[in-house]
């Protein structure tokens, strides 16, 4: 008999968690084991149901989906993280691929599409909605390309203030989060974040990312 596929459902809107386990539920393969509306919560419930797949929103009211993703691939490296979202931003998208998602899909995407992308993430592919998929990759080469261009990326150089803040933005956080975490008006985040972009050498807040990233880790 056919193993069934584990799911977790990851939405501040009860409504659309309702949706979804009802479309789920008329498929034999696929076994919804819990359901989170946070990110705690999320990180929690994974925790305790190691589901095969989450399928994750991109926004919830204690954070992002990215960091979620970070914490539930952290603590159990064979799940799959699924977005689902009505967020089509190019910087967001990055930045999940970036936490280790296996796949990016928007809301608006027919039921057997969402099905059918389930499974392949469950076999281990990866997908992304084609509206945001020919600007992703083209991002990616684009952070690939200045990776390999940059002699020595300059972190060093960055002031603690500076650092803090990469640090968020690598969580998928907006300027006006960073600025409420950390004490700052938006404006004064984005110009800490303009002196950061020259320093490293990059244009956008998803190549700075990835670099700050790449160099946190070694």
């Amino acid at each position: 008999m056919k193993s069934r596929i584990s799911v977790m459902l990851v939405d501040d809107h009860e409504v659309v968690r309702a949706g979804l386990r009802a479309l789920f539920a008329q498929n034999a393969d696929l076994d919804v084991v819990a359901e989170a509306g946070s990110v705690a919560d999320a990180i929690d419930k994974a925790a305790q149901h190691r589901p095969d797949i989450v399928l994750m929103d991109l926004r919830l009211p204690d954070g992002t989906g990215i960091e979620a993703c970070r914490e539930i691939l952290s603590a159990n490296a064979a799940a799959r993280v699924l977005f689902l979202t009505s967020h089509s931003d190019e910087d967001a998208v990055v930045s999940t691929i970036l936490a280790g998602a296996a796949g990016y899909l928007l809301k608006e995407v027919g039921a057997q599409v969402l099905l059918g992308a389930i499974r392949l993430v469950h076999a281990g592919q990866s997908i992304l909605d084609p509206k945001v998929a020919k600007a992703v990759v083209e991002r990616m080469s684009m952070l690939q390309g200045n990776s390999k261009a940059a002699n020595k990326p300059s972190k060093d150089s960055l002031s603690p203030q500076e650092r803090r803040i990469l640090a968020l933005v690598v969580k998928g956080k907006t300027n006006k989060e960073i600025g409420k975490a950390l004490g700052l008006s938006d404006k004064t985040v984005k110009n800490y974040l303009s002196n950061a972009f020259q320093k490293m050498h990059v244009g956008r807040r998803s190549q700075a990312a990835a670099l700050f990233e790449r160099d946190a880790g070694r």
